[in-house]
């Protein structure tokens, strides 16, 4: 481990029904979050953030990606992924930012589970108890909506004000019962190239 490391949390759903109706299989949600001492508070303004983030960024997604897989009981049992950061009141966004958008931190989690995608995120700043909020989407395939989903869940005395939180969050499944189609046919229906959707 590493000295800024304060714990990790883990969050764990399992929805059986919704809209009255049974959901089969079963979707499940999961998430994990290290709440780390921000290594960049109290030093003022720092241009230049990679020594720490060379140093923590692959902790943290060697450590958070080992123990999702592990909840979740494989890499391929991962359908939908995502991830996020929630930095404390005294810490800049840009420090939460820091930690997760960077290859030395993603990329554990997208070859573990074998994805195609980029990861969803979310950046955001709070005191204690604020809700972390992992949007996700299918590992292989962005513009498949059923599974866009959000792991939700809060850390009640994290992040403290000097305080980083990184996340990362997983789905088995997509909804239960979606049933909006896909943005793929909705491009075609309104005459754009599925390859080309803005027509530049």
């Amino acid at each position: 481990m590493f000295p800024e490391l304060r714990k990790v949390v883990t969050y764990d759903e399992v929805i059986y029904r919704d809209g009255e109706r049974a959901a089969e299989p079963p979707l499940r949600l999961i998430g994990v979050a290290a709440v780390v001492k921000n290594p960049w508070h109290g030093r003022g303004y720092v241009a230049d953030l990679s020594p720490e983030i060379n140093r923590i960024a692959p902790l943290l997604g060697k450590m958070l990606t080992g123990m999702l897989v592990h909840l979740a009981g494989s890499g391929d049992a991962i359908e939908a992924y995502g991830k996020a950061a929630l930095a404390g009141t005294d810490c800049e966004l840009e420090h939460g930012s820091a930690l997760i958008h960077t290859l030395r931190f993603g990329n554990f989690y997208r070859e573990a589970v074998g994805a195609k995608t980029y990861l969803g995120f979310t950046n955001s700043r709070g005191p204690a108890n604020t809700q972390i909020q992992i949007p996700l989407m299918d590992k292989h395939d962005s513009g498949r909506r059923s599974h866009y989903l959000t792991v939700q869940f809060s850390i009640p005395d994290a992040p403290g004000h000097d305080e980083l939180v990184a996340a990362l969050g997983a789905s088995t499944g997509g909804r239960p019962h979606h049933r909006i189609g896909d943005r793929y046919a909705d491009l075609a229906s309104i005459g754009r190239d599925v390859e080309n959707p803005a027509g530049v």
